[in-house]
């Protein structure tokens, strides 16, 4: 078996569009996601603003009723993905050879607040016998599981907004070491229920602002906090002997893939970037590159004091005089924070910027800081050949992932 991994399909439901071609054209030329919260009243929140997904409907609304958004999310996702890649369970692939690996950072929060509410208005005898299936953060790999006949390895990762990069990562490894042939790999959120958005904001993880192209503005020096957001990204990982066996058309490789953890602090990242560093390196040396062959980095980045001057520093320790000459940008200043789908759809972005050739944009950085000196691309889109990208993503409890993605050759 070939030990190289491939990517045969990818799908998103993101804040900037529903499918990967809308979502990739809004990235790159830099289009604002973000805007006042629809999905409750937020007028007694300390924050307001949010970066929801629009116009969107599950095809199947029977289904739609057993599953919460974030599901619903994941599940359209693995859809598109599905249907790029070409992947046929029980015809191009064995059914035990297809693993899912998809988590969220919290599951079915808006559901479980909605039934808490009718429990104390109405009985609990009224709340739904579909809650729990519903509720649970394994769900949305056990329904992709259902729905495309996977019956190899179903796992669910919850690492907090380093989620959907760890999916990727350990499946490239499933792949690697011989338990699957493919894996549908990602994660989904639906964060918006008030008290989960509450309790992010009295936290003081939220930006207060009120201007939607202020209040997600990594690595500007007037950040005050990250944007919540919502959606999926899933991407179809394949080994390349049996994508090329099936013929199926690659669009990319992932090439390395590292992990740490902090053991610092349940919220704040290390102040030294150490643990981030640990996981940039162990990516840099599973693909066997050296720093100066990154091409672009997708950077944490969400906007808050801490993770973006921890995250330059970890950058500036692993990749030391080439710091300075490597483009980071942070999407987030778009998506806003996707927290469990935010590394599957970083994933994407880095996928579609070596594909096409485009480094996106950090937008909204009005204000320099004289402590975060990168090239953080700001404002505009860069047409550059792009061969090595790098995607970062730092969660809660101190977890660290980072995945490398490369340009596929022959």
């Amino acid at each position: 078996m070939s030990k190289r991994v491939v990517i045969t399909g990818v799908g998103a439901v993101t804040p900037l569009g529903n499918d990967v071609k809308t979502f990739w054209d809004g990235i790159s030329k830099g289009k604002n996601g973000i805007g006042r919260i629809t999905r409750f009243d937020p007028s007694e929140q300390k924050a307001t603003m949010g970066a929801e997904v629009k116009n969107f409907e599950y095809p199947d609304q029977r289904a739609a009723r057993r599953m919460d958004l974030f599901c619903q999310f994941g599940m359209q996702a693995a859809k598109e993905a599905i249907e790029m890649s070409g992947l046929v369970s029980g015809e191009n692939i064995r059914p035990e050879k297809i693993s899912v690996i998809a988590g969220s950072g919290i599951g079915g929060i808006m559901t479980l607040e909605d039934e808490i509410r009718k429990a104390e208005k109405k009985g609990i005898k009224r709340v739904s016998p579909m809650l729990v299936p519903m509720v649970i953060g394994n769900i949305l790999a056990g329904n992709i599981a259902i729905e495309f006949n996977a019956k190899g390895n179903c796992v669910d990762i919850v690492t907090a907004c380093a989620t959907g990069t760890h999916a990727i990562g350990e499946g490239m490894y499933h792949i690697m070491c011989g338990r699957a042939d493919a894996v549908i790999a990602g994660g989904a959120e639906a964060p918006f229920g008030p008290a989960c958005f509450s309790g992010f904001a009295n936290m003081t993880a939220l930006s207060t602002r009120t201007e939607p192209d202020r209040c997600s503005t990594p690595f500007d020096k007037e950040r005050d906090g990250f944007v919540m957001g919502e959606g999926a990204g899933i991407v179809i990982l394949e080994s390349l002997d049996h994508a090329l066996e099936r013929g199926a058309k690659i669009y990319g490789e992932i090439a390395g893939y590292g992990t740490s953890c902090d053991a610092y602090h349940i919220t704040s990242p290390a102040p030294d970037g150490g643990g981030a560093a640990q996981a940039m390196r162990e990516a840099l040396r599973t693909a066997e590159i050296k720093p100066d062959e990154v091409s672009y980095i997708n950077a944490h980045g969400t906007g808050t004091p801490y993770n973006d001057l921890f995250e330059t520093r970890a950058i500036k320790d692993v990749f030391g005089e080439f710091a300075k000459t490597v483009p980071v940008s942070s999407t987030k200043s778009m998506t806003g924070h996707l927290l469990g789908a935010a590394g599957a759809i970083e994933a994407i972005v880095c996928l579609k910027a070596i594909e096409d050739g485009i480094i996106p944009p950090t937008i909204n950085i009005k204000v320099p800081d004289e402590e975060l000196d990168l090239d953080y691309v700001p404002d505009v889109a860069r047409h550059v050949d792009l061969k090595y990208a790098m995607s970062n993503s730092l969660g809660f409890g101190g977890h660290n992932g980072t995945v490398i993605f490369k340009k596929y050759e022959e």
